[in-house]
């Protein structure tokens, strides 16, 4: 009886190496990939308007069908006290399957909070909301509101990036900052000793688009994506930190660890299996 149980299971396998290996190396991938984004996400605690990333998973099953995972419980009421090597090892092999892929990250668009520094051309953002800025790679958008002008008075950011202005003026209006003092009101309207000199522009973007981060602050958006933010409110004088929770960050950064370490061990498993099959099934051939 257990050595037909045996046969029926055999032919619903695959002929090769166990998949489970192939699932492993591809969880411990994910993981790696993982911990990138939450150490990532780690260094830009203290960076103003930073975004954090959130990873997606997804299910990999190396093994489909339901006549293996029946022939597999048949087998092991077959065995009760005692499974052979192979089964054991192909329990295995179906627990880790069972472990998912990185598909990929999006952004968290929770915001942070808002901090004080008292400097007239730092700007929050209250509420939903980017600011547009024109770099080399075309239009950009943040959240980081640390601004400063340059020698020839034009709005930039603390990277040197122009800071786009009304776009009613132009898709690439920059905002030019006579001396004096600067106010800035809630709707982005900048004066300078009471005269208006510009306004900031400042756009939202909806739920389902996608932003991809590019480097610390900066965001890229599909063409065409950015809609003027309908109730724009800034705060003169404060900056949003990042929106980093340090202590989520550090508990999923030690389970992403722990993911890992259980994928290494996997993997040490099926080598050892391998070595036995090469060193007793092998030799025998």
């Amino acid at each position: 009886m257990a050595l037909g149980l045996l046969l029926s299971y055999h032919q619903h396998k695959e002929p090769n190496v166990d998949s489970g290996f192939y699932a492993a190396c591809a969880g411990l991938r994910a993981e790696s990939q993982a911990l990138e984004v939450v150490a990532h996400n780690l260094a830009n605690l203290n960076t103003a308007g930073f975004r954090g990333q959130q990873t997606n998973f997804q299910s990999l099953v190396a093994v489909s069908g339901p006549g293996v995972s029946r022939a597999f419980n048949q087998l092991a009421s077959a065995w009760p006290n005692s499974m052979p090597t192979s089964l054991v090892s192909s329990a295995l092999n179906s627990a880790v399957n069972n472990f998912g892929v990185l598909e990929g990250s999006h952004l968290d668009r929770t915001a942070g909070n808002l901090q004080t520094t008292g400097n007239p051309l730092d700007v929050g953002i209250e509420g939903a909301g980017f600011f547009a800025i024109q770099t080399a790679r075309g239009t950009r958008y943040t959240r980081n509101g640390s601004f400063k002008v340059s020698s020839g008075g034009v709005l930039l950011t603390a990277a040197g990036d122009p800071v786009l202005g009304d776009p009613a003026l132009g898709p690439k209006a920059l905002i030019n900052v006579p001396p004096g003092i600067v106010s800035i009101a809630s709707d982005g309207t900048l004066s300078v000793n009471g005269a208006i000199a510009g306004t900031i522009r400042l756009v939202d973007f909806a739920p389902t688009t996608t932003l991809s981060a590019e480097g610390e602050t900066l965001l890229a958006a599909p063409e065409g994506s950015a809609k003027a933010a309908s109730q724009p409110t800034l705060r003169q004088g404060a900056l949003e930190t990042s929106n980093v929770n340090s202590i989520s960050a550090i508990v999923t950064l030690i389970g992403v660890e722990r993911q890992a370490e259980m994928m290494q061990r996997a993997l040490s498993l099926f080598d050892t299996e391998f070595e036995q099959i090469a060193s007793n099934t092998l030799a025998k051939v």
